[in-house]
């Protein structure tokens, strides 16, 4: 097999992404919530694997044919912000009537600008603001179901943050504290994985699991600022 074909089959790795946000909105719609985060979880497992495959391959130069960041960005929006957005707005117990508009809305609408930002990469790789994980904080606030004033809250504060300058550490690519960084991704989908499959009991560990890999992921970025004095 040549460089080409396999840089080619990357592209099509990163597709497959398509595929599995439309089996989750499919699950959603059926309100199979489990089911609906389980094909998520496989979602964001291909986008953590695509990128490193994309640059030993090489695509930009031996699969120029397609653009993978571009692609990349249409699969992140769909698993990370639509798909999870719409089980928010679904969901019967999360977000009663009005509240439900208003979250959809602001977060399809500061996520699709985000997304075309162009200063949303750091220097090291990171995030400048937060990079709209929807997905993994939906399905947090499905597991502990906090109320809707919280998730009102949580989502606002969210969406500011898309556009301040506060550093979003980056699983794979951010060098600095990598070695802690990536055993917590992996953790956090292995504990939303079990999450999903025991469907959400409240009872279950993995709720302690997600909420301490969480906050580990959301705020090591902006502790880095605070101790090294980074300017993004």
């Amino acid at each position: 097999m040549t460089l080409s074909h396999k840089a080619l089959l990357v592209h099509l790795l990163t597709g497959t992404g398509a595929i599995f946000a439309m089996l989750a909105l499919l699950a959603a719609v059926d309100e199979k919530w489990s089911l609906m985060f389980l094909w998520l979880i496989v979602a964001f497992f291909v986008d953590g694997i695509d990128g490193p495959l994309a640059r030993k391959y090489d695509v930009n130069t031996n699969a120029p044919e397609f653009d993978g960041e571009l692609l990349d960005l249409i699969i992140d929006y769909l698993t990370y912000v639509f798909v999870p957005a719409y089980a928010l707005f679904k969901h019967p117990d999360l977000l009663p009537g009005w509240t439900g508009w208003i979250v959809i809305i602001v977060v399809t609408f500061s996520s699709a600008m985000y997304f075309a930002d162009t200063r949303m990469k750091t220097r090291d790789y990171s995030f400048s603001g937060f990079p709209g994980c929807w997905n993994m904080v939906v399905l947090v606030l499905f597991a502990l179901n906090p109320g809707f004033w919280v998730i009102l809250g949580l989502v606002a504060m969210l969406a500011v943050a898309m556009f301040l300058p506060i550093k979003f550490v980056h699983p794979v690519r951010t060098q600095r504290w990598r070695i802690v960084t990536l055993p917590m991704a992996l953790a956090w989908t292995g504990f939303a994985g079990w999450a999903a499959w025991v469907d959400f009991h409240p009872q279950s560990w993995a709720h302690w699991g997600l909420m301490v890999t969480s906050i580990y992921l959301l705020g090591a970025g902006a502790l880095q600022q605070v101790l090294y004095r980074e300017k993004l």
